[in-house]
């Protein structure tokens, strides 16, 4: 297939009233390098990011925008100098990341030691600008055209619905997880029951964590958090004594919380001596203060964690694959786009969303 067969076209935000009011228009992708690879997009998970970004939440939006960074479908146009061994007819997806400075002239320390998420240049799978100065389109779209290096073949026991969110919100969870040491004899705590938390969950428990904690302000996730694999939950609205009852328990805790608002000092409380609090929620209110007297009196690390590399993304593809671990998602149409981003924004997914396109 050649690349005139097709065209770019998505729903595009046009200024930060978006949520809900996205335009289906056609774009121009980036100029097509060898390297790359052109993917029919099959499935798209709406994630958090995609929702500050249409808002313009982290700062300003370079619209006309496409967003969605958890694209799934099938290699339809393949360089010559792409990597990975990919086919047309694959079945491959993206994540958050589009490109980086890797195999170009003085590429930096983060990219030649494959922590490619954190270069100094990293663009975005969309709302970033390429190295030669394209900018990057996202997934609620027909068509999806990335540097080979961040597309991955998806195992074959796992159904593309599932994948899609896997690779931005499933792996936000799996590689802080990894990071921090996540495995048997660890007991690890999950603040927000939500797209991200419920994966935190889920990694948790497949990577073999001796408990996990699911933490919440509200009890009306109880039952989900412990039918995804928790085996405690804690209520902060509901238990005026839980900072002080589960304190110095935890080894870990990964927080998906997007507030500032917080209470920090009593999160921190949980930790034991030398436990870690990674934070993956990004506050467009503030920023957050760290606790100095809990960090010093118990030698807390308190750290923060972006996305995942290439190399991370199909370890944990395939421990998901091994594992057996599905996420709970609702498959929602393309067209109705706007209306799944509005309930996305309304805290309705149990707990992701997926877009389809229907075929």
């Amino acid at each position: 297939m050649s690349s005139t067969d097709y065209k770019f076209e998505g729903w595009m935000g046009l200024d930060n009233q978006s949520i809900g009011n996205m335009v289906w228009k056609d774009f121009k992708p980036k100029e097509w390098e060898e390297t790359d690879v052109d993917i029919k997009i099959t499935h798209s998970g709406i994630c958090g990011s995609d929702l500050h970004t249409l808002r313009s939440g982290w700062g300003p939006s370079r619209y006309p925008c496409c967003v969605g960074h958890e694209i799934v479908g099938i290699a339809v146009r393949v360089g010559s100098k792409a990597e990975g061994g990919i086919k047309v007819g694959d079945r491959v997806g993206v994540g958050a990341q589009n490109d980086s400075c890797l195999g170009r002239k003085g590429d930096c320390e983060e990219c030649a030691s494959g922590l490619e998420q954190y270069c100094v240049n990293m663009v975005g799978t969309y709302n970033a600008v390429h190295f030669n100065g394209d900018k990057s389109y996202g997934g609620y779209a027909l068509y999806h055209r990335a540097p080979s290096h961040f597309v991955m073949k998806i195992p074959d026991a796992i159904p593309s619905a599932e994948a899609a969110p896997m690779l931005c919100g499933g792996v936000t969870l799996y590689s802080p997880l990894k990071h921090y040491g996540c495995g048997p004899g660890k007991k690890v705590g999950v603040i927000g029951i939500g797209g991200l938390g419920h994966f935190g969950i889920l990694f948790a428990k497949a990577m073999g964590a001796d408990k996990v904690v699911a933490i919440s302000r509200k009890a009306n996730k109880k039952e989900d958090a412990l039918k995804l694999g928790a085996d405690e939950y804690i209520a902060t609205d509901d238990d005026q004594d839980w900072a002080k009852k589960h304190g110095r328990s935890l080894d870990l805790i990964v927080s998906t919380v997007s507030s500032s608002k917080m209470p920090i000092v009593q999160y921190a409380s949980l930790l034991r001596t030398n436990g870690a609090f990674v934070q993956m929620g990004a506050p467009e209110d503030g920023a957050l203060e760290i606790p100095a007297m809990s960090l010093i009196s118990r030698r807390i690390r308190m750290g923060g964690s972006l996305i995942g590399s290439p190399s991370e993304l199909r370890e944990m593809l395939q421990l998901a694959a091994d594992k057996g671990v599905h996420p709970w998602i609702q498959e929602r149409s393309m067209k109705d786009a706007n209306q799944a981003v509005l309930d996305m924004d309304a805290g309705k997914a149990r707990y992701r969303y997926v877009l389809v396109n229907d075929q």
